[in-house]
């Protein structure tokens, strides 16, 4: 038997990730992290992971259909995880995921690595789909090889970037009417994202040399009409789902391209196994492994939570809006949020540039088109909104929870980041943006984002109409902030806090 290889520290196996760019395996690399395990990635494209990974992780060029660049990507493994498919790269999946699974296997083995571990698909082998047939026949080709594996059969994955769980959204979020076909009413045992990982980090717990298939699934067995109704219950949606019994596969793949074109290319395979049952059915995970997984309203929530800890989390940079589409109208979308962003350089330090950007709002007036931002407000207080009209408690100092007209401050780090979200009324929730970093020699760029979540049609189709509105606003605000950074004197804020 291998022996297993610790890291340079001597303390833990090294562990091999695969699909680390993926959504399951980079929340799995941040856990594993966290954790202190030394991981190294194998990726086909280094360069997707770079400045994504911790000092103690190595990323390395490696391709399960090349098994020459296998060897050095499996040297010294003590666990693999193995989270590689093929759906949506080509029209025969199958035989690459066979052939992918085959040369992996193959590879691990003579390289004396003592575990696979592996993420498979929930389904009865009778009238799988093909890619749940392709999922489970990976998993048997992996077995083949001789090595251990662990196999985590899951249904549909609910967390942010995971395939199902964006169609769900995408559906939800643009179409007030759904005409439903069967597989709406098909019984499922969704999964959170958070739990799924939790049971491959404690797969490294588990007694070496065991090759089992466990059936991971969330708390509660529901149907996908149940999971669209939930995820637009928690968004404050109101959605009406008509059943009909004669849309075929085919045709359900062209209605979700013509609804969610992202979707296009996946569409066929990924309705097609929507019409089998994944259901757990035996209950041994839930006696190894030391998860409870949550229920359907729990892991919806967490996962909206988490997408929005995620969007709060740091500044805005050029980098991350080019993460999401730009439109031919209406700025950039990431996921449901509508970006509007625009950035301008400046002579002065970061503490100048920050200045009139503390001091906005109340009796300072918002810069540029004060007139707009009454009328706004008038317009929030005939909806029965807080108008513009509460200003603020102090002319130049600010902290987060305090209330400024109609935002209230979300987060502040003085010299660096003013985020502002919106009380207003509006269909969907909305964030104001100013980070400042330092730029050249005593220089500084300041950008200015504005952030909308739309719910549903209405938000979507406010943001699209306002828009030309909020680009002349809000590059006429970073306009004059801009002017202001350059021409008033810079108080230091610990003097003009006291």
């Amino acid at each position: 038997m291998a022996t297993a290889v610790m890291n340079p520290a001597g303390s833990r196996p090294a562990i091999l990730l695969t699909g680390a760019t993926g959504c399951i395996g980079g929340r799995l690399l941040a856990t594993l992290e966290a954790r202190g395990y030394p991981v190294r990635c194998m990726t086909r494209h280094p360069q997707a992971l770079a400045g994504r990974v911790g000092p103690c992780t190595s990323v390395i060029r490696g391709d399960c259909l090349d098994p020459t660049s296998l060897r050095d990507v499996l040297a010294g493994i003590d666990t693999a995880y193995y989270l590689v498919h093929s759906m949506g790269g080509t029209a025969d999946f199958e035989a690459q995921d066979r052939a992918a699974a085959r040369n992996f296997g193959a590879a691990a083995r003579a390289a004396g690595v003592r575990r696979i571990v592996y993420v498979g698909g929930l389904g009865s082998a009778a009238g799988l789909s093909r890619h749940l047939r392709s999922r489970q026949e990976t998993g048997a080709v992996l077995r083949e090889s001789g090595v251990p594996v662990i196999e985590l059969r899951s249904g549909i994955v609910l967390g942010a970037g995971s395939l199902s769980f964006e169609l769900i959204r995408a559906l939800v979020e643009r179409l007030p009417v759904m005409i439903c076909p069967s597989w709406v009413r098909t019984p499922t045992q969704p999964i959170a994202l958070a739990d799924l990982v939790a049971y491959l980090v404690a797969v490294l717990d588990r007694p070496h040399g065991e090759s089992r298939v466990f059936e991971a699934g969330g708390a509660d067995v529901v149907s996908y009409a149940e999971i669209m109704q939930e995820y637009a219950r928690q968004r404050g949606l109101r959605r009406w789902l008509m059943p009909v019994p004669l849309l075929t596969p085919r045709l359900s793949s062209l209605w979700l391209a013509l609804t969610t074109p992202v979707y296009a290319r996946v569409g066929r395979e990924l309705v097609d196994g929507l019409r089998t049952a994944t259901v757990v059915s035996d209950s041994d995970a839930r006696t190894a492994f030391p998860v409870r997984p949550l229920g359907l309203r729990q892991a919806i929530a967490r996962a909206i939570e988490e997408e929005d800890a995620a969007f709060a989390a740091g500044s805005w940079s050029e980098a991350r809006l080019l993460a999401g589409t730009a439109l031919r109208w209406g700025g950039v979308r990431l996921r449901t949020r509508l970006i509007h962003s625009c950035a301008v350089d400046l002579p002065v330090a970061p503490a100048a540039a920050f200045a009139p950007i503390r001091r906005i709002g109340g009796a300072n007036g918002w810069y540029y088109g004060d007139w707009l931002w009454r009328l706004r407000g008038l317009v929030d207080r005939l909806l029965g909104g807080v108008g513009m009209n509460r200003g603020r408690r102090d002319g130049e100092h600010l902290a987060e929870g305090d209330v400024l007209d109609c935002w209230r401050v979300e987060a502040y780090e003085p010299r660096v980041r003013l985020r502002l979200a919106a009380e207003m009324k509006l269909p969907g929730r909305a964030w104001l943006q100013f980070d400042v970093t330092p730029r050249g020699e005593g220089g500084s760029t300041v950008r200015q984002t504005a952030v909308f979540d739309a719910a549903g049609l209405l938000g979507r189709c406010y943001w699209h109409v306002l828009y030309p509105v909020h680009v002349v606003l809000f590059r006429g605000l970073l306009g004059s902030i801009a002017r202001r950074a350059v021409k008033e004197p810079s108080v230091p804020e610990s003097r003009a806090a006291r």
